[in-house]
C-alpha cells in the first residue's frame, strides 16, 4: 500500500494542531483526523444557553498562548485571532469590598499592595523582566538541558515551595496572600503541596508580562486560525472522522496522537507492548471538572470597581479559604467554596468556581451553591455570558 501521508495527526485540539503545522512547515504532508463535527478540542466555543450567548466549551483566558515562543511565530492574526486585553487582567474581591488587582504593570500591582508592595516587586519583577528566557524553558519537556540555567534557578527555587508557604513567608497582608493563592489554586493541587508555587509564578508573571488576554470571538478563534495556517501549508483536515483502531488510518510515516490516555489505550492497544499498555491502564486522570453555563441579562455588579473592568475574577476569599477548598478536592470531595470567575468584556464569558456568593456582589441576594460528594475529585466552575449586541 503506497504512502498517503508523511505524518497524521489524530485530534485537533491546539497541540495536535500545533504539531501538523510544525511538520507542514518542515515539508511534510500531513493529516490531522478529529472524530467531532467541530476541531478545537478544548479550544471550542459554542451557544451552550441561548442563541447569541457564546460560551467557551473549555479553556477561555490564555496567557500561554499569548505568550508561547511557538504562537507568536505563527501568522495567527492573518488568519483571524485577535486578543482582547482586559483594561485589568485579574481582579480577586474580598470581603470588604476591594479588591485585590494583577496589572500588567508590576509597579502599579505592587502599590496597591500597601505593606506587601516591596516584597511583590522583589518576587515578581525579575522573573517578568526573563519573561521570554523562562517561557523557552518551561514551555518545553521538562528533561532538557537549560540555555538560560541561573535564569531558571532563580525561578525553580521558589517555584519548588508549597504556595500558602511562599505566600505567608513574603506577604504580611491578606490581599497579596489571597491574590497569589488564587493563582496557584490553578494547579489543581492542594496549596500545601510541593510546586504548587510554580503556577502562581507562571501565571503571575505571564500576566506582567503579556497579559490574560481572551480571545476574540471565543477560544474557537485560536483553533481556527491554527487550521487556516494549516491548510495553507497544504494541511488536510477532516473533521467526523473517529479513529477506532491505528490501522483504519491512511498509510503514513509517522502517527501523532493528540487524544487522552483512555482514547490512546483503545485506538491503539494492540501496536504497544504489553507492559507500556500495563503502566497506561493504571494511569489516573486529575481532578474532574463540572462545568455550568449561565446566561445573563447583564453584566454582574461587583461592589469593587476595578472587578467591572477585569478580564478574570478570583472568587476565592482569604489564602486559607483557597486552601482549604483545594484540600478538599484532593481529599475526593467538594464543599461549597469559590474558586475563580472569567469575564471577557462584550460578550466574553465567565467562570468561576464551587460557589458564587454574594458577599462581593452589590445589592445581590442570589447564591449559586452546591454540596457535591463525589468517589473522584472533583472541581465546579460556571461560567456567563451575555450578547456581544448588548
Amino acid at each position: 500500500m503506497p504512502i498517503e501521508y508523511d505524518a497524521v495527526v489524530v485530534g485537533s485540539g491546539p497541540n495536535g494542531l500545533a504539531a501538523a503545522i510544525t511538520l507542514a512547515r518542515a515539508g511534510c504532508s500531513v493529516l490531522v483526523c478529529e472524530a467531532n463535527a467541530t476541531i478545537g478540542g478544548g479550544a471550542r466555543s459554542a451557544e451552550l444557553t441561548l442563541p447569541g450567548f457564546l460560551h467557551d466549551v473549555c479553556s477561555a483566558v490564555h496567557p500561554l498562548a499569548a505568550g508561547s515562543p511557538f504562537f507568536r511565530r505563527l501568522p495567527l492574526e492573518k488568519f483571524g485571532l485577535t486578543w482582547i486585553e482586559p483594561e485589568i487582567p485579574l481582579a480577586h474581591p474580598l470581603d470588604d469590598g476591594s479588591a485585590a488587582c494583577l496589572y500588567r504593570d508590576v509597579d502599579l500591582t505592587a502599590a496597591q499592595l500597601s505593606a506587601d508592595s516591596s516584597a511583590y516587586r522583589r518576587l515578581m519583577k525579575p522573573l517578568a523582566r526573563n519573561w521570554e528566557k523562562l517561557a523557552n524553558e518551561f514551555l518545553q519537556p521538562m528533561l532538557h538541558l537549560p540555555r538560560h540555567p541561573w535564569t531558571l534557578a532563580r525561578f525553580g527555587i521558589p517555584a519548588l515551595c508549597p504556595a500558602t508557604l511562599l505566600a505567608k513567608f513574603l506577604f504580611r497582608r491578606e490581599p497579596a496572600r489571597a491574590l497569589f493563592a488564587g493563582i496557584a489554586a490553578h494547579s489543581f493541587l492542594p496549596l500545601e503541596s510541593i510546586a504548587s508555587s510554580a503556577f502562581g509564578l507562571v501565571l503571575g508573571m505571564a500576566g506582567h508580562a503579556v497579559g490574560w488576554p481572551i480571545p476574540r470571538g471565543g477560544s474557537q478563534q485560536i483553533a481556527n486560525a491554527l487550521a487556516g495556517y494549516l491548510r495553507e501549508l497544504g494541511g488536510d483536515i477532516e473533521v467526523n472522522r473517529r479513529v477506532e483502531n491505528l490501522n483504519d488510518l491512511p498509510k503514513s510515516h509517522a502517527i501523532l496522537l493528540d487524544v487522552s490516555v483512555w482514547e490512546f489505550l483503545r485506538i491503539a492497544s494492540g501496536q504497544m507492548p504489553s507492559a507500556y499498555r500495563r503502566r497506561l491502564e493504571s494511569f489516573r486522570h486529575g481532578p474532574g471538572i463540572f462545568k455550568i453555563d449561565y446566561a445573563l441579562s447583564e453584566p454582574i455588579p461587583w461592589k469593587a470597581e476595578a472587578c467591572r473592568h477585569a478580564g478574570t475574577i478570583h472568587l476565592g476569599g482569604t489564602i486559607d479559604e483557597i486552601a482549604v477548598a483545594e484540600r478538599d478536592v484532593a481529599r475526593g470531595w467538594l464543599r461549597s467554596r469559590v474558586f475563580s470567575t472569567k469575564r471577557a468584556p462584550r460578550g466574553g464569558n465567565t467562570r468561576c468556581g464551587r460557589t458564587v456568593t454574594s458577599r462581593s456582589i452589590a445589592g445581590s441576594t442570589c447564591r449559586t451553591a452546591w454540596s457535591l460528594k463525589s468517589s473522584d475529585s472533583l472541581r465546579v466552575f460556571a461560567t456567563a455570558s451575555w450578547p456581544a449586541t448588548k
